[in-house]
């Protein structure tokens, strides 16, 4: 390629399609910024008519030129001098200050002799591209060969004419016979001559059926000029030239020399074009230049598509904005990506604009898909941006929506204004977020991420409620057991005849409290009313069984309840103050009153009691456990009313103690509490053994009558009367300091044990005592207080050595089983 003339040889003498030479060309004339603009000129003619140095002096080219002082030669035997074409093949160059850019084309000579038998095969295949590709085809013709039958032109314009039938729907060509070497003849004169010899060759050449009556105008411009002799008359030449020059600028404007330009390929697919187009033309097929066409628009454009859809991917602004939505919410996603994309696809309509609309559209919605959807090449590129996107704020919004719903749960708003309120806010918020996001170029709805959220939402809601009813559940449950446990227990523990009522009564008014409290409360979640009522009567149920399971729980210990409550009657007064056996209380009616409060106690406990129904469990423990005398009469007739494990008119679930259980526990419990009756009574009669220390009535009479005589002995005679009197004394104060009383109250062996270890100690206490008094001063006023001292003293003594005394003035009897305590009194 010559650099100053911008030329290439598009096709060689062999007939190759010189594809790199034609890209490098068109990149260096920057042929593909012309769009539509631009047009295309051709010359054809006989081999050495001045075509090459026509096209050079017309648009300022550099084709090749023949040796004008060798001339026009062949070979020959005779001669030493060999000269071949100038021109081989076809040549292609721009002209140069011409508007629109215009490429010419320079043909190969169609009457060479060099080429032999297949002159006539390449010169119809050159024709037939010239006719192709060109707006503007020049013939180069001699002046002389107008009017003769055997002119050298004739061939020339045949083959035109038959080639232009092998044209499917050919566009319009503008055919610009150049009449070279004009003679004095005037061309006014020779163009009606050269037209009505075109119109004979257009004639005779055979036709289609379809173009048999076809006009020579519907498929040609026909234009004609002459130009002088350029060895003659250069100067006459050069400015024929310019003037013709003059007719290609603005060549393809309406009015101007190209003709029809309907099927003119864009700029950027001519080099393409023309190589089908020859493709089609060596394979001897038949050229539909209207699918040619479409053809080379559907591989242009789909070049152009696919170098854009390259350039995004390799765009900065995409592959920053791709990385940074996998992370987080980007602000103004939509925007930004609409503008690569818009700026993606505007300079893919700018390229291919040009080409056929149907193909050119077709594309577009290609490069469309291929930007928009996740196709299996192009995953990475904007839908899966735009899901990302929509993630990222689906993700963001509802977690805004559980901080938001919780502050304002905390705040005291009520459940389901502010449910409502939060979830109609951030689908408000989402909404935004979604236009922010929304791609101008893709059709895309986000409703599915939008439903996904609303079932997110509701989903958090339904928890939030679930937790929230739980823990109001929870609350009315915690007060129901703190109102009702204890103050049930208590009752329980009574056991009186209106301890079931008093629960009743209990029961239904902390029930009610309990149920408007939470009826209340619940009024802010908007219920259904068949919830609500589901809610109370799993409340009511609840402070139901918190009865039951108490009562159940008490029952589970129901002989140590009735233990205690039979020692706690037993062993105390009605003053509830321990109870001193003195032999005077009867222990058989005490027993049994024990006895019946402690059978109330397990009646009260053998049955849940919560309906107002009457049953005759009392009367049936009564008769079977305490009123022995009648039970043995019913046994005798063979029935006992415990030998069952249910009770007339008491359900299985409301039954707490079955009749077997109850004869088992009152039969343990009788077990367990002998032996604190036994203890009672054992006591009682050491208490009378103690007290009683006269001889019977019969003794002291047997004793009064026996003993007369020895009584008036004794009246008789005083000083016996001081020696008992002084004796009783001192026997008095041994009595007292040994505390005999107490000491035998433990048993004979131990009295009597204790009486030794004493009795000498005692004894010499006394007579120190006695001796202390003797020594004292004998003064009148010490003498009559001497009484007074020595009583004194000897009181204080006898103080002193009852203190002393190992033996206990009380004595205590209590049973591990029946727990009674047995106390008795001082005695002195």
């Amino acid at each position: 390629m010559a650099e100053e003339s911008c030329s290439v040889q598009i096709i060689d003498g062999d007939g190759e399609y010189n594809v790199s030479g034609v890209e490098s060309f068109m990149k260096t004339i920057k042929l593909a910024e012309c769009g539509l603009s631009y047009a295309v000129v051709s010359i054809m003619g006989p081999q050495s008519s001045g075509k090459s140095t026509l096209m050079n002096h017309l648009f300022k080219t550099n084709f090749r030129e023949m040796d004008a002082f060798k001339g026009r030669h062949v070979t020959s035997k005779t001669c030493d001098c060999k000269l071949s074409q100038t021109t081989k093949g076809i040549w292609m160059a721009r002209g140069v200050n011409i508007e629109p850019l215009t490429i010419v084309m320079d043909l190969e000579g169609s009457d060479g002799r060099e080429r032999g038998e297949d002159d006539t095969a390449f010169e119809k295949q050159s024709a037939l591209f010239a006719l192709a590709v060109s707006d503007i085809v020049l013939i180069n013709m001699w002046c002389h060969d107008i009017g003769r039958e055997q002119a050298a032109n004739k061939p020339l314009l045949k083959t035109v004419f038959q080639v232009m039938m092998r044209l499917f729907s050919p566009r319009k060509t503008t055919l610009l016979f150049v009449i070279r070497d004009k003679t004095r003849t005037p061309l006014e004169n020779l163009e009606p001559i050269l037209r009505e010899d075109i119109q004979k060759i257009w004639d005779g050449v055979p036709k289609p059926q379809a173009h048999k009556d076809t006009p020579l105008s519907d498929f040609f411009n026909v234009e004609v000029t002459a130009l002088s002799s350029y060895e003659e008359k250069e100067e006459q030449f050069l400015e024929q030239v310019a003037n013709l020059r003059q007719r290609f600028n603005h060549s393809i404007a309406p009015g101007g020399l190209a003709g029809d330009r309907r099927g003119v390929v864009p700029a950027s697919g001519f080099s393409f074009s023309a190589q089908q187009i020859w493709r089609v033309i060596k394979e001897n097929k038949d050229l539909d230049l209207p699918a040619h066409k479409v053809m080379v628009a559907t591989v242009r454009c789909e070049e152009i598509a696919n170098e854009k859809l390259a350039n995004v991917t390799a765009n900065e602004d995409w592959i920053e904005l791709d990385e940074a939505v996998q992370h987080d919410i980007v602000p103004g996603f939509g925007k930004k990506l609409s503008a690569i994309l818009e700026k993606c696809l505007s300079d893919y309509d700018a390229e291919a604009f040009y080409f056929d609309e149907g193909v050119r559209t077709s594309k577009r919605e290609q490069l469309e898909s291929k930007l928009l959807q996740a196709m299996p090449l192009f995953a990475f590129l904007v839908n899966p941006a735009y899901q990302a996107m929509l993630g990222h704020l689906r993700t963001k919004t509802l977690d805004a929506f559980k901080d938001a719903f919780e502050k304002a749960l905390t705040r005291g708003d009520a459940f389901a204004v502010a449910s409502r309120e939060c979830t109609e806010a951030f689908l408000a918020k989402f909404d935004k977020g979604c236009e922010d996001a929304n791609i101008k170029q893709a059709n895309w709805d986000p409703s599915k991420v939008r439903d996904k959220l609303i079932r997110d939402i509701d989903a958090e809601i339904l928890s939030v409620r679930s937790t929230k009813l739980s823990e109001l559940t929870e609350k009315y449950e915690n007060k129901l057991n703190k109102a009702l446990k204890e103050p049930v227990e208590a009752l329980l523990e009574t056991a009186g005849d209106d301890t079931w009522p008093s629960i009743r009564k209990l029961l239904n008014k902390e029930t009610k409290v309990a149920v408007s409290g939470l009826e209340s409360d619940l009024a802010g979640f908007e219920l259904d009313q068949a919830t609500v009522d589901e809610l109370l009567s799993k409340l009511e149920k609840y402070a139901r069984s918190v009865v039951e399971n108490k009562a159940r729980e008490e029952a589970s210990r129901v002989v140590i309840r009735m233990k205690d409550r039979f020692s706690t009657l037993f062993s105390r007064d009605p003053d509830s103050m321990p109870r001193v056996w003195t032999g005077k209380e009867d222990i058989k009616a005490i027993t049994k009153t024990a006895r019946s409060a402690s059978m109330k106690l397990l009646s009260t406990l053998a049955a849940i009691r919560l309906d107002e129904e009457k049953d005759d469990i009392e009367n049936t423990l009564s008769l079977a456990l305490v009123e022995t005398s009648k039970t043995g009469a019913i046994k005798d007739r063979g029935l006992d009313p415990l030998a069952s494990s249910t009770w007339e008119t008491i359900p299985n679930e409301k039954t707490l103690i079955t009749p077997v259980q109850c004869k088992n526990m009152w039969r343990q419990f009788k077990s367990e509490t002998e032996f604190t009756v036994t203890q009672a009574i054992s006591a009682q009669e050491a208490h009378k053994r103690n007290n009683n220390w006269l001889p019977p009535p019969w003794a002291i009479g047997a004793m009064f009558i026996l003993g007369f005589n020895e009584f008036m002995v004794l009246l008789r005679n005083p000083l016996w009367l001081a020696v008992i009197f002084v004796a009783y004394l001192v026997g008095k104060a041994m009595w007292v300091q040994l505390d005999i009383t107490g000491d035998f109250r433990h048993g004979f062996l131990s009295g009597m044990l204790s009486l030794s270890t004493k009795f000498v100690p005692t004894i010499m206490n006394m007579l120190k005592k006695l001796a202390d008094e003797g020594q004292r001063p004998t003064a009148r006023d010490q003498q009559q207080r001497a009484p007074e001292m020595n009583s004194k003293s000897f009181g204080n003594g006898v103080h002193n050595n009852t203190s002393s005394s190992s033996s206990s003035t009380s004595s205590n009897i209590t049973s591990s089983d029946g727990g009674t305590e047995i106390s008795s009194p001082l005695k002195q």
